[in-house]
């Protein structure tokens, strides 16, 4: 059974976990997705684990996504700063509301960056999370405590949109901050392919 509500005004879906020993998962689509969009993928990849998947609140057209960009690429660092801790404060009250341990971030492209971004403005929000075709969401990083975190970073090596320098300064970041940061290139582009979903799957299981 799922509960689909706007709590602190995000539209989400809930899905509740037949396995606790799973950690939950924070489910974010990337641009033009919702809160379906990566349902399936988190019961795939995770079996019996809670999903908690809400929807961006911001708009670029009809296409929703997390926090704006002036262009693909350039990120508004001041709104994903705001929604970035919007986002923060949303978990830690579902997290409150539906009895959730610290949830692991499964984040696709515009939501594996403020899943990022999460990990390194509130830390405290994540167990760990799963960054699928991720770029640097900060030009200037800030500082943040992440030992004991685990991170994994999916790139496609044929990604017109991530640039592999970006995806390597974000890995060295995380690391650099004391996450447990595993970091593969795949022979593919920005879309997920069935190795993703395989890597992902067994990184999940490891955790």
């Amino acid at each position: 059974m799922m509960d689909a509500t706007a709590t602190t005004d995000f539209i989400h879906l809930y899905e509740p976990g037949g396995d606790p020993a799973r950690a939950p998962l924070l489910l974010l689509h990337g641009t033009g997705g919702d809160e379906r969009d990566l349902i399936g993928l988190g019961r795939t990849v995770a079996p019996g684990a809670a999903l908690l998947s809400p929807r961006g609140k911001v708009l670029e057209g009809p296409m929703p996504r997390f926090f704006r960009r002036l262009a693909e690429g350039v990120f508004d660092e001041d709104d994903l700063r705001r929604r970035t801790h919007e986002l923060a404060d949303f978990v830690e009250a579902a997290r409150q509301r539906y009895g959730l341990a610290q949830p692991v971030a499964v984040g696709f492209s515009n939501g594996a960056n403020i899943a990022a971004s999460l990990l390194l403005l509130r830390p405290e929000v994540l167990a760990g999370a799963a960054l699928l075709r991720a770029m640097s969401p900060f030009a200037q990083p800030p500082q943040a405590d992440l030992s004991g975190k685990r991170v994994l970073i999916l790139s496609g090596a044929m990604d017109p949109i991530v640039p592999a320098d970006d995806v390597a300064r974000l890995a060295k970041t995380l690391s650099g901050n004391g996450a447990s940061v595993d970091h593969r290139t795949l022979p593919a582009g920005h879309g997920l392919s069935q190795p993703d979903i395989g890597l992902l799957q067994s990184w999940l299981a490891a955790g």
